[in-house]
């Protein structure tokens, strides 16, 4: 796989569910190109066991990421109306019942295999006939993009390894506080840390001002 850091975000128009409950036909990332930050992430499945708990807890800090001029956008192979279904379904019983940012339905795999964390490939056997490789779901990939449409930052899970999202707000802040002051992000920065000014400032003048 190829980073995509530094690079544009591929561009895509696709199905899928706004609102926790509206089927749109025609959604792209292009809409937040110079207006909002977005953080686009990939999970396997609809109606599993860890990927609940990852869509719920992003619903959960979505107003903290809204705070930040982020836009969270949820993606995976399954159709828009599993995805719609999934969106009904009470917690209870296995649903995401309550989320609303937007779900991305990615059917034919190409947004996947474009971001790099498709879960197999196509190949062809010895009849020349396409056939299917692997896992055909995407890996737990997540992509921080500034308002240029440009990635920042990307990290991909193995299917049983849930991401923390907090991890993902502290990226928002560290790219925001850059963008702000042209101080870099050491190591453990928080909102509210120092940064490094990106000359010869060495490390014992940077800890010795913490």
């Amino acid at each position: 796989m190829c980073t995509l850091v530094g690079k544009n975000a591929p561009a895509f128009t696709a199905k899928a569910v706004i609102n926790g409950g509206e089927i749109v036909k025609n959604f792209s990332l292009e809409q937040f190109i110079g207006k909002k930050y977005v953080v686009f992430f990939f999970y396997p499945a609809d109606f599993t066991f860890v990927c609940p708990t990852e869509l719920l807890a992003f619903q959960e800090k979505l107003a903290e990421f809204e705070s930040r001029n982020v836009a969270v956008v949820g993606c995976s192979t399954d159709g828009e109306h599993s995805h719609w279904k999934w969106l009904q379904t009470e917690l209870k019983d296995g649903g995401i019942k309550g989320v609303k940012y937007p779900i991305v339905a990615d059917s034919a795999k190409t947004i996947s295999e474009n971001f790099g964390v498709l879960a197999g490939e196509y190949t062809y056997n010895e009849e020349g006939e396409s056939e299917y490789e692997g896992s055909p779901m995407a890996y737990r990939g997540l992509f921080l993009i500034d308002k240029e449409g440009i990635v920042r930052h990307m990290l991909v899970n193995d299917f049983p390894l849930g991401r923390n999202i907090d991890e993902a707000i502290r990226m928002v802040d560290a790219l925001q506080f850059y963008e702000e002051n042209g101080e870099v992000c050491p190591a453990g920065w928080h909102k509210g840390d120092i940064g490094m000014k990106e000359t010869h400032e060495s490390v014992a003048e940077y800890l010795s001002k913490k």
